[in-house]
């Protein structure tokens, strides 16, 4: 039997967790709105529309904040049309997603679900097709407490108190040719700069996000944060980046291991914000915003691997015809081996947490999400729900810098441990919470953990996501296929323990 030890040490920290690291999103994209959290008339249909069974199954997710409304959908939006009665809203041609947007949703509903939800909107400004002042209008409409031409309609529209939304991003995915507006790394650090000006000038407390690179394939990678940092520097609070780990036909192992990508990503958009501040003599230090994670097979989109987004300037969707309101698309079916793999991103995450301060898991409902829907029917809970779930409800406190040996296994990423795992000391609750991907094709794996300055500890309870089909999945009629499984630890000793073969573990001890 294969062995992997972690040694800890309380002195040794990475960093404290933000609790918006586990955020999500949710974009005006396919059924992620409309029959996903909004569907006046279905049975769970509160009296503003929104389904109750949602928002009970987003809580148990423990999201802190969600960003909105896009995503590309956003580059070529229009947040008035999305305003005031809704028999006035115009119905217009989508862009990004080649659907009809109904406009019956708009930034009054969602701040509204947002609160009911318990959530903290951020929300993304049209920096494609919009203007600055558009931008700063949308501030001024959602955080002004009244008397001028926005922040009273936005009273006359039902909400007297302001929203104060403290989270805006400053455009999404400039940098990429499919974008409406797209934008070079100069022209988008000038415009983004004059818009921050112009909403700070409305509320100087909200919080920017400035669009960095998204994607490695792409000519401009990593050039385009420098240049939009040494213009943007003083003017933003975060820089966002995305990543999307595809199934592709590169084999079991390397996906698997794809969180070894996602690890570099992050140091090199680190590298970046520590190379510009140093440059510019700066002393704050900006942050991470990882505003688009998750595994995204392109189930429905003519795409035969990432590097395709090279040059793409639209989307060819299999699964919708164009122009269709609320199409059916982006809907992945995801099986256990897309949980395992999501499961080990989360790990990423948490081994980055000293500088990745938000996160969002991309995206929340319908559209390449954990949770499904049906129209005017139930909700399922996928494979992926249930390690985004743990990672959002028990990761809080500090991650522990760990030490590792034994075991390891070679990928297109290098040697790797065989067991890729993640500790956090939560301080209220005096647990330490390990989750654990054990990588181990053949066997289970002896893991060892080794806490030092911490007391006397054993295994508490464990929990385990597995099974003998990789290609299995959860449907409305086998809702309960993958889960997580609580295992019997009345007989574990000390703080030693066996890891199924491909599974995805979390370890409290006490």
């Amino acid at each position: 039997m294969k062995k992997v030890s972690y040694y800890y040490d309380r002195h040794y920290e990475v960093g404290h967790i933000d609790p918006k690291m586990f955020g999500s999103f949710i974009e005006h994209l396919g059924r992620a709105v409309y029959t996903g959290i909004y569907e006046p008339g279905h049975q769970h249909a509160d009296e503003d529309g929104f389904r109750e069974d949602v928002i009970e199954a987003i809580k148990e997710l423990n999201v802190p904040i969600i960003r909105y409304p896009g995503g590309n959908f956003v580059s070529n939006y229009e947040w008035k049309d999305g305003i005031g009665p809704k028999e006035d809203r115009p119905k217009r041609l989508e862009f990004a997603w080649a659907s009809v947007e109904t406009n019956q949703f708009g930034i009054d509903e969602f701040c509204r679900w947002a609160k009911k939800a318990g959530i903290e909107p951020m929300i993304a400004v049209n920096l494609g097709t919009g203007t600055v002042k558009e931008a700063a209008e949308l501030v001024e409409y959602c955080n002004h407490p009244g008397g001028t031409y926005w922040s009273d309609l936005r009273i006359k529209n039902g909400s007297k108190e302001p929203y104060n939304i403290k989270f805006w991003c400053l455009g999404n995915e400039m940098e990429g040719s499919w974008q409406a507006g797209h934008l070079s790394a100069e022209d988008y650090a000038k415009k983004a700069r004059e818009a921050a000006k112009m909403m700070r000038w409305v509320d100087p407390d909200i919080k920017l996000v400035a669009c960095g690179s998204s994607y490695e394939m792409l000519p401009s990678y990593l050039e385009w944060d420098r240049i939009v940092l040494q213009e943007l520097y003083p003017y933003v609070d975060y820089l966002s980046t995305h990543n999307y780990n595809m199934n592709s036909g590169q084999g079991l192992t390397n996906f698997l291991a794809s969180y070894k990508q996602l690890d570099n990503h992050i140091k090199n958009t680190v590298r970046v914000l520590d190379f510009v501040k140093s440059k510019m003599k700066e002393e704050k230090e900006i942050q991470i915003c990882l505003d688009e994670w998750n595994v995204w097979n392109f189930q429905d989109i003519k795409l035969d691997s990432l590097d395709d987004l090279n040059g793409l300037t639209t989307f060819e969707m299999t699964s919708a015809s164009k122009w269709e309101e609320a199409p059916a698309i982006l809907e992945e079916k995801y099986n256990l081996l897309d949980a395992l793999t999501v499961g080990g991103l989360a790990i990423t995450l948490l081994k980055n947490a000293d500088r990745v301060k938000i996160g969002c898991l991309a995206q929340l409902i319908n559209v390449i999400a954990p949770i499904t829907t049906q129209k005017d029917g139930g909700l399922l809970k996928q494979t992926t729900y249930y390690p985004f779930q743990m990672v959002s409800n028990f990761a809080r406190g500090i991650v522990l810098n760990g030490i590792v040996g034994g075991a390891t296994y070679e990928s297109e990423f290098g040697e790797s441990p065989l067991v890729e795992a993640a500790a956090v000391f939560n301080k209220e609750t005096n647990e330490i919470i390990v989750f654990a991907l054990n990588c181990n094709q053949e066997e289970e794996t002896e893991l060892t953990i080794q806490l030092n300055g911490f007391g006397e500890r054993k295994i508490s309870k464990h929990l385990i996501l597995n099974g003998d089909n990789l290609e299995a999945r959860n449907t409305f009629e086998n809702p309960n296929l993958i889960t997580m499984i609580e295992k019997d630890v009345s007989e574990y000793v000390d703080t030693n323990v066996l890891l199924p073969k491909l599974s995805w573990n979390v370890l409290f001890y006490r």
